[in-house]
């Protein structure tokens, strides 16, 4: 009966979704379900070193796109994902010059300058080390996209309180906290 109706949910979201999304959200959905789950959406995604995408990245994907809060993502949130980690990657492959699969710090500079962040050669040092625990010379695809989509949030969050446009807040700790776990999540 479960199968029945994944396979009907498919067929009544399909005029909105793509049919090859719609195809791909079938063979990711392995319970058949109707939903794909973090893990679900991890075992479809692949970086280019062979290894799937980090549970930090298909959590925090899945999360964006999970408009019920049910941790789980149906086919038409599947299909504003599908678009997303496909602009994510176009961005990526335009800076990915030497076509390694990943990016180095000046690849990754030009990017964060691109979408509009000016940030000083240590704190892009940061990043990369930040998302490469064994080397700190190269970003994935997932780590990218993950680090991209932190940085957007908490922009955002600044923005929210900085009425003035100055560049420089001041909050409290706990504000900072909530902040920092709002945005985190």
């Amino acid at each position: 009966m479960c199968k029945n109706n994944a396979q009907f949910k498919y067929a009544t979201e399909a005029g909105t979704v793509s049919p090859e999304v719609n195809q791909w959200f079938a063979s990711v959905d392995r319970d058949k379900s109707g939903e794909i789950s973090w893990q679900e959406l991890q075992s479809a995604l692949v970086n280019a070193e062979g290894r799937n995408f980090s549970e930090t990245a298909c959590r925090l994907m899945i999360g964006m796109f999970d408009k019920d809060r049910t941790g789980t993502i149906n086919v038409g949130e599947f299909q504003e994902l599908y678009n997303y980690i496909n602009n994510w990657l176009g961005t990526f492959k335009m800076y990915d010059r030497d076509q390694s699969g990943s990016i180095e710090e000046p690849e990754l500079t030009q990017a964060l300058q691109q979408m509009g962040f000016r940030f000083s050669p240590e704190f892009t040092k940061f990043l990369i080390e930040r998302s490469d625990l064994k080397l700190h010379k190269t970003m994935s695809i997932d780590q990218f996209i993950v680090t991209c989509v932190q940085i957007q949030r908490f922009t955002e969050a600044f923005r929210n309180k900085d009425s003035e446009r100055t560049g420089v807040i001041t909050i409290g700790f706990e504000e900072y906290l909530g902040l920092a776990l709002s945005c985190s999540s």
